[in-house]
């Protein structure tokens, strides 16, 4: 990085937006385009949104001479996937009033709205912040929304870890005054601004953290840039191993991209969780690839200086020794669907959410169930980690008329479905992720239904195996974490990998590549069957199709337990 010539294009945009204003008022001014300048379709992701067009009529409008059928994607932070009754009805009526009438749940614990038009993204954005939901920073170059175990109330201990959730997303938050310029219309303090943890040109990549509660990793915090393990005794938050480096992105044909799992650097208390975050995030800050942009996120610089290196560097911000890490255990990386009663007598209603989309469509009516429970419910709404919904903290006198009203719009919590359907995650891909080679939301109910129907032919109807299927290896999803994963190659194609485990502790490798649906099941029937005479005891898919040699063992979390434990 000697010469500023070398930088990534997108490090000169930074450098010039003068702390992420660039020309976006100008932009959202124009009426000759749907779209935004180019430095503008930049700058916005910092600001929660992404300019995207629909794919499915790009070419028809290429022929008719039109520019391409642009809106805008909107990405609330949301720390911890909470909110209230009175949000979610107000994002409902955002999703009629501005967006495509729909709302989706994503895997990082937010909502997003599709189809905002550009002359509509400004009053949406407002209305957001009219109840409290903002969208600073749920993408571009910096710390995104926060993850944290989605149902905080089950004990006292999650509910301190949710606080602890909020504090480090408001102490990563970028201070720039320029979403509120902006999108808020408010005064314009340019002159005196700085960003003291950022800079003037942020981070190098994107970055994500998150907050584990053992024994469920729904976060997936292996796959975090920055995670926090909480370590509870006797019902009390002792503090959190710290672990770093991990990422899902790779790029398809580039040995030098790749999935990687964090490592754990060590333990904090309770009260030096904020400093160790911002000394890992300011590290990577520093450090990072500002030349490559495919090789700048930590889990590369780790790769490149070396995990001891990192520690180092941490520490010697921090101005002391990591303490140790302590032993954790996790059971699995799913949702517990249906009823589950809190320590504080209150109820917590999971409900299974096909890839995220809350629509009305063929009979399951999500939004209208959901916006009815709203305006009855006294606790709040939860986002899983995995594109589902907790209705969390409701009395019991309150639970027949929650259920009542899932049934009147025919949906319930999908706890009779198969573990299979139950767990699958899709990327939102085609129609308006540019990114996108291959179908994902769209196809993952047709897929999984053949896939399901061929494990029911050998008896594995009701035994859990995670699917996700991403439309591109950006990884969105968390693909190289699951069982059996499809990433996307091009229409119709995808890459089929093996391997992962139910505790999201173990990458998986590609099986076939470049595969159609059709030799996808056939690749997949005879492991099934093998599995279902062979396996083991509570075994695994993604542990049997190792230990049998169908795949060779891939990486995994090198982890601390228990004398009585063994690392699966």
């Amino acid at each position: 990085m000697s010469h500023e010539s070398a930088l990534s294009p997108v490090e000169g945009i930074k450098t010039r937006s003068r702390l992420l204003r660039g020309t976006l008022l100008e932009s959202l001014a124009d009426p000759v385009t749907g779209a935004l300048a180019e430095d503008d379709q930049t700058l916005i992701k910092f600001h929660g949104s992404y300019q995207q067009d629909d794919r499915d009529v790009r070419e028809e409008r290429r022929q008719q001479k039109l520019e391409p059928a642009y809106s805008f994607m909107i990405r609330t932070r949301l720390p911890g996937g909470v909110c209230t009754p009175q949000q979610w009805l107000a994002l409902d009526a955002l999703a009629d009033q501005y967006a495509n009438g729909s709302l989706r749940l994503t895997t990082r614990q937010a909502f997003q709205l599709h189809g905002v038009i550009k002359r509509e993204l400004k009053p949406t954005i407002a209305a957001m912040n009219a109840v409290l939901i903002d969208t600073i920073a749920a993408c571009g170059d910096v710390n995104r929304n926060v993850m944290s175990a989605a149902n905080p109330y089950l004990s006292a201990a999650h509910a301190e870890a949710l606080g602890w959730t909020r504090a480090l997303s408001d102490h990563l938050l970028p201070k720039t005054h320029a979403y509120r310029e902006i999108w808020l219309d408010g005064e314009k303090i340019e002159a005196t601004e700085e960003e003291p943890m950022y800079g003037p040109t942020y981070l190098p990549r994107k970055f994500k953290a998150a907050i584990a509660i053992p024994p469920l990793n729904d976060v997936d915090i292996y796959s975090q840039d920055l995670g926090f393990i909480a370590i509870v005794e006797d019902g009390v938050l002792q503090g959190f191993n710290l672990t770093v480096g991990g990422g899902m992105g790779s790029t398809h044909g580039d040995t030098t991209t790749f999935p990687r799992l964090a490592d754990t650097l060590g333990f904090v208390t309770p009260g030096q969780l904020l400093a160790a975050g911002e000394a890992v995030l300011t590290t990577q800050r520093d450090f990072g690839n500002r030349i490559v942009r495919k090789h700048a996120r930590l889990k590369y610089t780790i790769e490149t200086q070396g995990v001891d290196w990192l520690r180092s560097e941490v520490e010697r911000r921090l101005g002391y020794a990591l303490a140790p890490a302590r032993p954790v255990r996790f059971e699995h990386n799913g949702d517990r669907f249906g009823w589950v009663q809190g320590e504080s007598g209150q109820w917590h209603l999971t409900v299974r959410i096909e890839a995220g989309r809350i629509a009305d469509r063929g009979g399951r009516n999500w939004r209208q169930a959901l916006a009815a429970i709203a305006r009855i419910h006294h606790g709040e709404f939860r986002i899983t980690p995995n594109q589902n919904l907790v209705i969390a903290n409701v009395a019991d006198a309150e639970r027949a008329a929650i259920d009542a009203l899932l049934h009147a719009h025919g949906v319930d919590s999908g706890v009779a479905q198969s573990p299979l359907r139950l767990n699958a995650l899709a990327c939102v891909s085609l129609p308006t992720c540019p990114l996108a080679m291959a179908e994902a939301e769209r196809y993952l109910a047709e897929f999984s239904g053949k896939l399901e129907q061929l494990m029911v032919g050998h008896g594995l109807r009701d035994v859990p195996i995670g699917l996700r299927i991403t439309g591109c290896p950006n990884g969105c999803a968390r693909p190289f974490l699951a069982e059996i994963a499809l990433v996307g190659k091009a229409p119709g194609r995808y890459n089929l990998y093996l391997g992962g485990d139910r505790r999201g502790q173990r990458l998986n490798v590609m099986y076939r590549e470049n595969i159609v649906e059709a030799d996808i099941l056939s690749a997949l029937d005879p492991l099934l069957a093998d599995y279902a005479s062979a396996r083991g005891s509570d075994e695994g898919f993604g542990d049997f199709v190792i230990r049998k040699g169908v795949i060779a063992a891939p990486p995994s979390v090198p982890l601390l337990h228990t004398a009585s434990e063994t690392q699966p």
